[in-house]
């Protein structure tokens, strides 16, 4: 088993502060006799990090190796904890979860003036997305209906700006829509209305500073539904439906200037796809002794309806738009070790080749962060590859955004248990 040391005390920091003086004022550029490795190299804030590295030359074995970090914006390096060498002169120092919540540089120095270059560890900040109203994993809303996103940025960033962004299309192309300055204990709340119906794909970001690199939640789909029609409703029993599925969109009329239901009514249903033409009528249908009506459709795309009278007078419904999601799947190890480069593969249904997909993980936060991007295959297939820092039980996800065609999916969370290898099995830098 390997040990793990705790941070130094006071007073040997100050030994070795004295002692090394023109390493803690200025950064190493170079090796000498020292190697150093950090993993990954890019996180989120909380995220683990495993720095790793070797002792050459003769007598490396049992040595004492001391790791030094800078925390941005500090301009001065501090020593921050001990390893003892093994034989081979391999060393490691694992910073676990919760612990590297901002952007940050190492090295180590050894005996005599032996000492590493320096790394930089690339730490975004976690955003969090909260919308109200929320169902499942559509935002339900009527056009000029505001919509509150609130949520929280880690580590603290209290009186910073954060932006709302709405995407633009199924690329990585998004707009800002409004800016919010963060509260106190680094909170925000944000609310927005749109005028037409639709779908979008929100998001919120905390631009890059000194202390972490870009912060980005979560992506939520927002529904947006044209206001009901007095005397002619209409609804779906799911507005959103995975690929390939049913929904059943249903209604009830009344007489015409009255509120009393039109029974025995002929009413008919159209539809109208993204970027097609004219609403079309698809089915037709009578009206029961209560004035209801219903329809059950199977749309390979997004949808907008409209229920109207077959005959005269020609009143109608508002236009209910219909999502329907991309199905993803995603596999990868269930376990792996510490420095192991796996690869998560998966699929797009329907045919998305050409799209962003976003690799997410599981956070301190307890939200999906995005931590590689990638784009869909000309087969609809996606891969991506993924180092691990520390042991632990890690969950990643695939999430793919939507647009006028349909509405975007993730996959189901694989699992993958990380352990620890043996010291002299892991790279040396």
């Amino acid at each position: 088993m390997r040990l793990r040391f705790t941070v130094l005390a006071t007073a040997l920091a100050a030994f070795v502060i004295a002692a090394i003086p023109s390493l803690a004022s200025a950064a190493p550029h170079h090796n000498r006799g020292l190697t150093i490795h950090a993993v990954p190299p890019s996180i989120n804030a909380g995220d683990e990090v495993d720095i790793i590295g070797r002792l050459t030359g003769p007598g490396a074995g049992g040595q004492t190796v001391r790791l030094w970090h800078r925390i941005n914006p500090n301009g001065h390096f501090t020593p921050l904890g001990t390893r003892t060498t093994d034989s081979a002169g391999r060393y490691e120092f694992t910073r676990a979860d919760g612990i590297v919540d901002s952007n940050r540089s190492w090295f180590v120095a050894g005996p005599g003036a032996t000492h590493s270059k320096v790394v930089h560890e690339r730490v975004a900040a976690l955003v969090s997305i909260d919308p109200d109203p929320a169902s499942g994993g559509v935002v339900p809303a009527e056009t000029r209906q505001p919509v509150t996103f609130s949520g929280h940025v880690t580590p603290d960033h209290s009186g910073q700006i954060v932006k709302l962004q709405v995407s633009l299309d199924q690329g990585d192309n998004w707009r800002t829509i409004k800016t919010d300055p963060l509260g106190a204990g680094s909170n925000y709340s944000i609310a927005e209305a749109w005028r037409t119906d639709g779908p979008r794909e929100v998001r919120v970001i905390l631009p890059p500073d000194a202390r972490n690199t870009r912060g980005i939640s979560d992506t939520v789909t927002v529904q947006v539904q044209q206001r009901q029609v007095t005397g002619f409703s209409i609804q779906s029993s799911d507005q959103l439906i995975p690929y390939n599925s049913q929904a059943t969109i249903s209604g009830v009329v009344d007489q015409p200037g009255g509120s009393t239901p039109d029974p025995s009514a002929s009413v008919s249903l159209y539809a109208h796809m993204p970027h097609g033409g004219p609403y079309k009528v698809v089915q037709t249908t009578t009206t029961g002794s209560d004035g209801g009506y219903t329809f059950t459709v199977q749309p390979s795309t997004n949808e907008w309806y409209v229920a109207k009278l077959t005959f005269t007078p020609r009143i109608h419904s508002a236009a209910l738009f219909q999502g329907v999601q991309d199905l993803v799947s995603m596999t990868g190890p269930s376990s792996a070790t510490v420095d192991q480069h796996v690869d998560f593969t998966g699929t797009v249904t329907p045919d998305k080749s050409g799209h962003v997909i976003y690799l997410q993980k599981l956070g301190a936060d307890n939200q999906w962060n995005t931590v590689e991007v990638r784009t869909v295959s000309s087969a609809s297939t996606f891969s991506f590859g993924w180092t691990f820092g520390a042991a632990g039980t890690r969950q990643f996800r695939a999430r793919i955004l939507g647009g006028p065609v349909d509405i975007g999916g993730a996959s189901s969370p694989v699992s993958v248990t990380v352990t620890d290898p043996s010291l002299g099995s892991l790279p040396t830098g």
